[in-house]
């Protein structure tokens, strides 16, 4: 089987027949991974909380490409040059509200001519209203405001539903659509009015979805009026997301290269993020949902605990290890680069419930063994490493030892683990099994009942059960169970709305993923994703060229950034909504190559990624309105902002990371092919991000291959499984560490996805498909009933009534005789 990084990840289209090739690996930027190319084992924790996005002037930044800096000041001109002639001598903050309402209604109209360009200045005017009349402010804090202010009464006076209606246009415009496929060259002159109108409106979503204390109950008001207006089946009897779905679609089908992708996919994210909410959203969600369903409280704030938990140290590089017996060598003090696992004897030396506290601060760091360090990375085993010295003897009890003071999850056991455990005993010791029976446990010794007692204790019961064994009672009782009470959620209507084509959906996403990947390079037959970043005219001089250069890398990262965020709000709502449907979505994505694809993507030198400083902070929004622009110089791009990591990046790696585990876990078929593909090593690599939670994801999914990897993986890898054990959550009867589960059988993988796809297709069949229980309709043989029934007809039927009576009736002789012969 290939290496991840000399493969091609394709992504299937509908028929599974054409495929997309990748964009193999980018020699220039971060190309193929070398050894040894990463960060010091010694980089610094990464202060980054995860969240459902960044700050509020950094997502409004990330809209606006550094190309589009010179139509901020264009639509003040736009704006001026209107206001001026309707209000003379005054300011916009001058006017009250009454006035601002009478010039927006104004502006409203005007959106109605049918001049092309008239309607773009006046789109112009309203997109300078959005961005918060920032040549009336003095400060960032006063544009935010204003900008605030003005969303609020745009979307009052019905701003968003006449941009609609103009983005419905555009959309349709065929004749753009073939002018920009016959173009060689596309630029942001061809997505000018599609531009404009997606600013507005992400501006308005954005800013109304982010709550204020300082909001007026007025605003409340029109926030959840608003959240209930985008998530409804409002626009053409689909929801607002539904539309730039379609977008998405059309643009990867090459049908309309020219539309701008970034502030599509941003719309779209933030839409969905608006209507079916975020990660806090989810879990009180989770918690209503149980609670109805009669099931115990969930054991923990899993979002609570992520953000408590610390990094650990990064595996050790080959030369590290190197260098490190090296200084050994000279007599140097230093620590031991491959330490064995059984720690368990060293944390018996010990009382663990004395208290460190005293000593945390007065240790020297290199006397504490904790983190994952002191690994040969399996990559980097063609390093001749000599064996390391033998132990020095164990610690004396005053020396501290790391030792964990309690696991950060609480574990959990699945009603199949209990069943399976008594099985296994029934068959040892009585000779025989009772089913499913998980009360009875005559016959069996002592510690068997104390085992199964405590496996109780810990039993959980998730939601996807409860509904895995509704849908198998529904499936097998039609007609006693009766039709099922579907609640119309947020997400209940967008997956209906998604489903007829929810595989061209998901192709289409992970094609604009690939496209974006640091890791792909240019082909010819790539889809174009920079028509909304190149300018007309290409850059000249070098500055220039460093300042598309930034621009481009940066319009790539919010791309996977907002893909990753979209498919992980996704598959988590559905999931919460109903289990098949989240299956439905991760089927897709497995069909398509994602597991390959995400691989891939972390196939880079990822401490550069995360490092990366491709933006301009003197060019972000509303900096760049505000402020008088500094001189730009070759040196200052290139020495880029101060920040430690780049948010979007870090936040891109878990989202990416969170859907790899989303669509592998309790799948054996999926887990393989981890295997086959290799992973262990690239996961290990991005262990070297000092995030606790990113290598909480990154040890999750080393963990549920370690059965696979064989022995001398596991023993080579001492640390990395003593950090699965600390960090990751306990499946009690889960045999994880040794590889002796049952299940592990390569012969079930096919028909575990042909039964899982089984289900879902019943699924979907008994749920949406209306015509479905049509042989269970009784038939009425009363002729007066069939007579008398109502039967629809064309509006314009009783204009050719008698026509239809002549032809169809008094022109067609009727067989009397054969009637009564077949009688």
């Amino acid at each position: 089987m290939q290496q991840i990084d000399d493969m091609e990840v394709p992504i299937l289209n509908d028929n599974n027949s054409n495929r997309q090739k990748s964009l193999g690996q980018d020699r220039d930027g971060f190309g193929h991974q070398q050894k040894d190319s990463e960060g010091s084992m010694e980089s610094p924790n990464l202060e980054f909380e995860y969240g459902d996005t960044d700050s509020f002037t950094a997502e409004l930044s990330e809209l606006y490409s550094y190309t589009e800096e010179p139509e901020f000041s264009l639509n003040r001109d736009y704006f001026e040059e209107d206001f001026k002639n309707h209000v003379k001598g005054r300011r916009w903050m001058e006017l009250s509200l009454e006035e601002q309402k009478a010039y927006v209604m104004r502006l409203l109209d005007a959106l109605e001519v049918t001049d092309r360009d008239k309607r773009l200045k006046v789109a112009r005017a309203i997109l300078y209203l959005a961005q918060g009349v920032f040549d009336e402010c003095d400060t960032e804090t006063d544009v935010l405001y204003w900008s605030r202010h003005n969303v609020f009464l745009l979307y009052d006076m019905g701003i968003f539903t006449a941009l609609l209606e103009l983005l419905s246009m555009e959309i349709d415009n065929n004749q753009a659509c073939s002018s920009a496929v016959r173009k060689p060259a596309i630029s942001l002159a061809d997505s000018t009015e599609l531009r404009v109108l997606l600013s507005i409106m992400y501006l308005m979503v954005e800013t109304i979805r982010v709550e204020m204390d300082s909001d007026a109950p007025e605003r409340k008001t029109a926030r959840e009026a608003f959240k209930a207006e985008l998530g409804s089946p409002l626009y053409n009897g689909e929801p607002f997301a539904l539309l730039l779905f379609t977008m998405v679609t059309k643009f990867c089908s090459m049908n309309a290269p020219h539309f701008p992708m970034k502030k599509v996919l941003l719309l779209l994210w933030k839409t969905i993020l608006f209507t079916l909410g975020g990660f806090e959203e989810l879990l009180e969600m989770k918690v209503r949902t149980r609670e109805r369903l009669n099931l115990p409280p969930l054991p923990e704030d899993s979002i609570k605990v992520v953000r408590n938990m610390r990094a650990a140290s990064p595996p050790a590089s080959a030369m590290e290890l190197i260098e490190q017996q090296q200084q050994q060598k000279r007599g140097r003090r230093s620590r031991r680069p491959l330490v064995k696992q059984d720690s368990l004897d060293t944390y018996n030396e010990r009382d663990p419930f004395k208290n460190d506290d005293a000593r945390d601060e007065e240790d020297d760091p290199e006397d504490v063994d904790s983190g994952i360090e002191g690994e040969v990375d399996p990559l980097d085993r063609d390093v001749i490493i000599q064996p390391p010295p033998p132990p020095p003897p164990l610690r004396p009890p005053t020396e501290r030892v790391s030792f964990p003071k309690g696991l950060p999850w609480a574990p959990k056991v699945r009603e199949k683990d209990i069943e399976h455990f008594l099985e296994t005993s029934r068959n040892k010791f009585i000779g025989f099994t009772l089913g499913n029976d998980t009360e009875t446990l005559v016959g069996l010794p002592r510690p068997i009942h104390e085992s199964v007692k405590t496996l109780k204790q810990h039993k959980y019961v998730s939601i996807a059960e409860v509904q895995i064994k509704r849908e198998e009672e529904l499936q097998q009782c039609p007609m006693t169970m009766g039709d099922e009470e579907v609640e119309e959620t947020p997400a209940e209507i967008l997956y209906l709305g998604m489903l007829p084509n929810l595989s061209q959906y998901v192709i289409a996403l992970l094609k604009l993923l690939l496209a974006a990947a640091p890791t792909s390079k240019a082909k010819t037959d790539s889809i174009n994703i920079l028509a909304d970043v190149l300018p007309e005219e290409m850059p000249i001089t070098v500055l220039q060229s460093m300042k598309l250069g930034i621009d481009v890398n940066r319009h790539k990262e919010i791309i996977v950034k907002a893909i990753s965020a979209l498919l992980l709000l996704l598959l988590k709502h559905f999931k919460l909504n109903h289990i098949y449907q989240f299956e439905y979505v991760a089927q897709h994505l497995v069909f398509a190559n994602c597991i390959p694809l995400i691989l891939k993507f972390f196939n880079q030198n990822i401490m550069s990624y995360i490092s990366a400083k491709n933006s301009i902070c003197a060019l972000d929004f509303p900096h760049c309105v505000v402020h008088e622009m500094p001189e730009l110089t070759a040196e200052s791009l290139e020495a880029g902002d101060t920040n430690q990591f780049c948010w979007r990046n870090l936040f891109s790696c878990i989202n990416l990371l969170r859907i790899l585990n989303k669509i592998t876990k309790w799948k054996h078929s999926r887990t393989m092919m981890l295997v086959v593909f290799k992973s262990a090593p690239i996961l290990k690599r991005a262990l070297k991000v000092k995030q606790a939670m990113m290598q909480l994801y990154v040890l999750k999914l080393l963990k549920i291959q370690t059965k696979y990897l064989g022995r001398q993986w596991r023993k080579s890898n001492m640390k990395t499984m003593s950090a699965i054990y600390q960090k990751v959550r306990h499946r009690l009867n889960d045999d994880w560490a040794y590889g002796n589960d049952i299940d592990a059988r390569p012969w079930d993988f096919q028909a575990e996805e042909c039964a899982l796809r089984e289900s879902i297709e019943k699924f979907n069949t008994r749920r949406y498909d209306k015509n479905q229980n049509s042989d269970f309709i009784p038939v009425d043989n009363c002729l007066q009933s069939v007579l008398g029934q109502r039967v629809d007809l064309p509006e314009d039927f009783h204009y050719s009534y008698e026509m239809w009576l002549e032809r169809e009736v008094f022109s067609q002789p009727i067989q009397w005789e054969g009637l009564l012969q077949a009688q």
